[in-house]
């Protein structure tokens, strides 16, 4: 019998941003008089109408569950396929089907394993951590409880103490999930090559048993080959991906870039529009109207961004935040969004977000502190770089800015369209002239950290 375990599962790469709001046939399933085990029961007994492997495993193991003779080892196999299933389809409802499930199994060990993952995957950071540690106090912990609370940590910015439980993570098991979370550790802290080599270990561990997890490994190693200029490399990687889920949005969406940087923004449209019908991402939304624009389609354009504005405050508030700020459009709201992401996530990325609206909204005293936090960790990312051009540049630290510029234009195939247009604006403005091509191949990242991570890194 197959066991669904937690695939592997940071934001920030290509995490789901989730709403916590079920499904239309879970909503339907519920009635104001049942109670909370009725209400559990209807929600995890939801049809499905779906034909792959997974929804027939689905299926079965609802029929064991309907029958009332279920053990919560079968309850909890099925909170973690409905986990699955989120994952597949970009459905966070489904999240609340898996979290039902673990009501029912009661507070057993793995079914707390399995409430933790699904309050990280909706961005309660805080209760995630309290259930990992919880779970890791016992030593006979596995390796996915010190996984969970490296998870939690890292989203709060506790990456001191993330490094101790994955440390902890992949000395109990070296395999696809604790390698690529390593790898995205090593990649938050400047050590890109690092993140390269911990990323081959994950690829390597990954089987078509399990399709999704190697997907979104091979993805990531694209990235990252990416970011080193390596683009035959990330090519062939996000090929690999797609042979392993066929249209992977993710993997769809690095071939865009691919797309942008060989000159062709009509195909790239084309691949997010089939990312975008998956997974109505904003990151993905605005890639594709930039996209658009390129390729002379101002209708589709157009249409994206409206669909982007009617839902990105709930699909992914700190995405729709950096747009509307990239756009100068909203400052308030902008704000305000990127301020509620900081209550429960503190790491580099939502830092820059606030920083970043800051100085959308005029605040550029803010915008210097929050960026000043989130290059803190030395992460080489092209954002952060352009970002802190620009507030440096309003603060008018002209020398500092042109430094950051340069460093921008070294990876600024990692930039959308509308982000390397202003990312050139500026430049003209301070009259520096950047390159027209990246010279990522001839940039070595600065590798400041010294990781603690000792074993299989």
């Amino acid at each position: 019998m197959r066991r669904f375990l937690p695939s592997f599962f940071v934001a920030g790469a290509i995490a789901l941003t989730l709403c916590a709001t079920p499904s239309p046939a879970a909503v339907s399933s519920v009635t104001d008089d049942q109670t909370p085990q009725q209400a559990a029961r209807a929600l995890i007994s939801v049809a499905q109408l779906g034909v792959t492997p997974l929804d027939h495993e689905i299926a079965r193991l609802q029929d064991k569950v309907r029958d009332g003779h279920e053990s919560h080892v079968q309850v909890v196999q099925l909170g973690w396929a409905f986990v699955s299933k989120a994952r597949a389809t970009g459905d966070p409802g489904y999240y609340k089907i898996a979290e039902a499930c673990a009501q029912l199994a009661g507070d057993v060990a793995d079914s707390l394993l399995l409430r933790g993952y699904v309050d990280h995957a909706l961005h309660r950071f805080a209760h995630a951590e309290a259930i990992a540690r919880q779970l890791t106090a016992d030593q006979r912990a596995g390796w996915q409880s010190f996984a969970l609370l490296g998870d939690a940590l890292m989203e709060q910015g506790k990456l001191v103490e993330a490094v101790a439980a994955y440390q902890r993570m992949i000395d109990i098991r070296p395999c696809l999930q604790t390698y690529a979370r390593v790898a995205h550790l090593r990649w938050l802290k400047g050590d890109l090559a690092g993140a390269k080599e911990l990323m081959r270990l994950a690829v390597e561990s990954g089987n078509s048993r399990d399709p999704e997890p190697a997907a979104w490994a091979y993805t990531r190693l694209a990235l990252y080959q990416f970011q080193a200029g390596e683009m035959t490399a990330a090519g062939w990687s996000a090929d690999r991906a797609l042979e392993f889920v066929k249209d992977y949005p993710a993997a769809l969406f690095l071939r865009s870039k691919l797309e942008i940087e060989r000159g062709d923004p009509a195909k790239a449209a084309a691949s997010l529009r089939g990312a975008c019908a998956q997974v109505p991402l904003p990151e993905y939304q605005w890639a594709l109207a930039d996209a658009a624009r390129l390729a002379g389609d101002t209708d589709l354009a157009a249409k994206t961004e409206e669909a982007l504005n009617s839902r990105g405050a709930v699909e992914d508030p700190r995405s729709f935040a950096l747009f509307l700020a990239t756009r100068r459009a909203a400052p308030d709201t902008a704000c305000a969004l990127s301020h509620d992401e900081l209550t429960n996530r503190r790491d580099v990325l939502t830092y820059d977000a606030v920083a970043w609206t800051a100085l959308t909204a005029g605040k550029t005293r803010e915008a210097k502190d929050n960026m000043k936090l989130a290059l803190a960790e030395g992460t080489i990312d092209a954002r952060l770089f352009y970002h802190a051009a620009k507030i440096e540049a309003a603060s008018g630290q002209q020398k500092s800015a042109i430094a950051w510029l340069r460093r921008a234009a070294a990876i600024q195939q990692m930039l959308l369209p509308s982000e390397r247009a202003d990312l050139f604006g500026q430049a003209a403005a301070l009259g520096v002239s950047l390159p027209a091509e990246s010279m990522s191949q001839t940039t070595k990242p600065k590798l400041a950290y010294k990781a603690v991570l000792k074993k299989q890194l």
